[in-house]
């Protein structure tokens, strides 16, 4: 457990970055909220399957209610609004940028509901991240598309906000079994998603390789894999070193979809991700450092 503890950071950046490059197969071929409706379900029954497998413990009454309460904020508030915005045609790099705010909501709100301590050294970081997050994503802008408008401007702050608090009430009240308590979740999230599809979607998808694709990659590798990842440095670590990992996903994306989709990346933007790795290393080590000062200290 130490050991993926430790390896855990790295490749949650890594697999939570796949998620865009996924989003950008299944969008042509589904509406925001029918997709992430499905995605929840095969993600809240694969869970249910493992659970079972494993014969984990299901928290009931306070304890799932908890779990649901995350979920609808962690899945369908921040996967719903940015995925809807996105869809009505939000740049991708203005919604990176208004998820590059998460980090600082999400310390504010530790320090606040957690009384966690956010050094100085770590709002040096998260400032420097957001610096970084910035430098990526500026120069991809189009400001004056059609689809920058006040509704989908508003649908990636929700998001981001409602990512925020989830990662706060996660910290608080997750204190159920992983597998069980991230099942819970799914339904959570789920809940609102099928609410919105019928709403205000025609539910049409169009079933075709990048599609199937696409979903089984979201499923397994962000829905499962990701996910159970976060839940676990979340109840590790402090919240605020958890979300600045955030700061990482756009350089590591851009990384990718040059790779994928020949989509260039120009020095300022290389030198951008060079900050963001820079303020992660800064917000994610602080505490280390703290503690072995105060230890040595101590032994004096």
């Amino acid at each position: 457990m130490k050991r993926l503890s430790r390896l855990a950071p790295g490749l949650f950046v890594v697999l939570w970055a796949t998620g865009f490059v996924g989003a950008r197969y299944a969008m042509p071929w589904s509406e925001p909220f029918t997709f992430l409706t499905l995605r929840f379900s095969f993600a809240l029954l694969l869970f249910i399957l493992l659970a079972f497998a494993l014969g984990a413990k299901w928290s009931m009454g306070r304890g799932a209610l908890n779990a649901m309460i995350a979920g609808f904020l962690m899945q369908g508030v921040y996967l719903g609004g940015v995925f809807w915005a996105i869809h009505r045609g939000m740049p991708a790099g203005l919604a990176a940028l208004i998820a590059g705010l998460q980090p600082l909501i999400t310390a504010i709100l530790a320090g606040v509901f957690l009384g966690d301590r956010v050094l100085a050294r770590q709002w040096a970081g998260i400032a420097i991240g957001f610096a970084g997050v910035m430098i990526v994503v500026l120069p991809s802008l189009r400001v004056g598309t059609g689809g920058v408008t006040v509704a989908t401007l508003f649908a990636c702050v929700i998001a981001v906000i409602g990512m925020s608090v989830g990662t706060i009430w996660q910290k608080r009240y997750g204190g159920s079994d992983l597998i069980t308590g991230t099942a819970w979740q799914y339904l959570g999230g789920a809940v609102p998603m099928v609410a919105a599809a019928l709403l205000f979607e025609d539910r049409h998808v169009v079933v075709n390789g990048e599609f199937v694709f696409a979903l089984a990659w979201l499923v397994i590798v962000l829905s499962v894999g990701a996910i159970l990842l976060l839940m676990l440095m979340i109840r590790e670590g402090e919240v605020a070193k958890v979300a600045s990992l955030f700061y990482l996903v756009p350089a590591v994306t851009a990384i990718m979809t040059w790779v994928l989709f020949d989509e260039r990346l120009t020095p300022l933007q290389i030198g951008g991700m060079v900050v963001t790795c820079l303020g992660v290393a800064l917000a994610t080590g602080s505490r280390t450092a703290s503690q072995s000062g105060t230890r040595a200290r101590a032994s004096r």
